[in-house]
């Protein structure tokens, strides 16, 4: 995917869900965020979510156990530093999206905006799931951009995608209680088997759309894996008054 142009992009995630663009960050670029997000994860700059506090599998069981203050997610990416702040608000960002949606962007500092670490120990799993399932806005049209700040692959816990989930009416008895997708169920079978697991390089981007099922295994290697994540919204969509989705108001890009 590494030629193609933005709109051949744009319609590879129209009919699959995800599209990986790659080098869509400079290596300065990479350098700069990833040492940044280093030193926050270093010094524990709040806000955190720690993997304790979810308990996936392979999570520890509270922030008091062994590997209890292991970092899941460092929060509130946007507001954290002016550095996180430029990439999430980034004019390549803001006009590839505008290219998607047919209308500016709007960033969400609600749903994502964070930095995304997975670590070899207590790093825990990720089940197939699709965001949508707590967010709460007018439409469904949302697309993240997962920024790799180092070499990801299944491996070390890199993203795994479910091609054309994005637009299957899926039933609820095909979810858990949690709403994952359930790995158990016969009739989900046909659609993991066609999971695929893009590698990603430092600098290279996966924009995907937020019904997309996707999922991660755990860390199996030696080194944090780090990543930047940001969603969008075009701006006649807007977050249903009252909810979550709500607390924070969104950050209109400039393309």
């Amino acid at each position: 995917m590494s030629g193609l142009l933005p709109d051949d992009q744009i319609a590879v995630l129209r009919k699959q869900g995800f599209v990986v663009a790659r080098q869509f960050a400079s290596p300065k670029q990479v350098d700069a965020l990833r040492a940044l997000a280093e030193r926050h994860l270093h010094e524990h700059v709040a806000p955190i979510e720690y993997e304790a506090d979810l308990r996936y599998p392979g999570a520890p069981e509270s922030r008091s156990a062994e590997g209890g203050l292991t970092v899941r997610r460092l929060l509130s990416a946007y507001a954290r530093d002016p550095l996180f702040a430029k990439w999430a608000t980034d004019p390549r960002i803001a006009q590839w999206l505008a290219r998607y949606f047919g209308e500016p962007a709007v960033l969400s500092t609600v749903h994502h905006n964070c930095v995304m670490t997975k670590h070899p120990a207590y790093g825990s799993l990720t089940g197939w799931h699709q965001d949508i399932r707590y967010w709460s806005f007018s439409d469904t049209d949302l697309v993240s951009c997962w920024l790799a700040l180092g070499h990801e692959t299944r491996h070390n816990g890199g993203l795994s995608f479910i091609p054309g989930s994005h637009v299957a009416a899926f039933t609820p008895d095909q979810f858990d209680d949690k709403k994952f997708f359930r790995d158990d169920a016969p009739q989900n079978a046909e659609w993991i088997a066609r999971a695929v697991s893009p590698d990603l390089e430092a600098g290279d981007v996966v924009f995907f759309h937020c019904r997309t099922l996707h999922a991660a295994q755990g860390n199996r290697s030696d080194r944090v894996k780090l990543s930047v994540v940001h969603t969008y919204h075009p701006q006649s969509i807007q977050p249903m008054p009252g909810t979550r989705s709500a607390s924070s108001p969104g950050v209109a890009l400039a393309s």
